[in-house]
């Protein structure tokens, strides 16, 4: 495996599950964190999910192999296989402690107010 350092430049597939089921596919690199795979989610969110709309990406949490990650662990030190589309679980869970809810907190009301005009 003498190889492996060239195989940094190369794409992670993950699909991501919702809990109602719903999946979409995504393409990341090895050096994105569970932070930034949140708010790439976040911004392009998958036409399909509008019932799962999320106020906020700094509630997004990805679970892998059944523990959560935290927000700076990157794709690369999973060791996922390469080549392959790596399922993840994508939930919404505010109870995870951030480390900087207060900035967070104010942006979270602003886009609260819009986030019931569904109905």
């Amino acid at each position: 495996s003498g190889s492996s350092r060239d195989k940094m430049l190369d794409t992670v597939h993950l699909r991501l599950i919702l809990v109602s089921g719903k999946t979409q596919d995504f393409t990341f690199s090895p050096n994105d964190s569970a932070t930034d795979i949140a708010k790439h989610v976040f911004d392009n969110w998958p036409a399909g999910w509008e019932e799962e709309r999320v106020s906020s990406p700094s509630i997004l949490r990805l679970i892998f192999q059944g523990r959560f990650l935290h927000g700076n662990v990157t794709l690369g030190a999973l060791k996922l296989p390469p080549g392959r589309t790596t399922v993840m679980h994508l939930v919404a869970r505010e109870t995870l402690p951030e480390p900087n809810s207060h900035g967070q907190r104010n942006r979270e009301k602003t886009t609260e107010s819009n986030c019931c005009l569904l109905l």
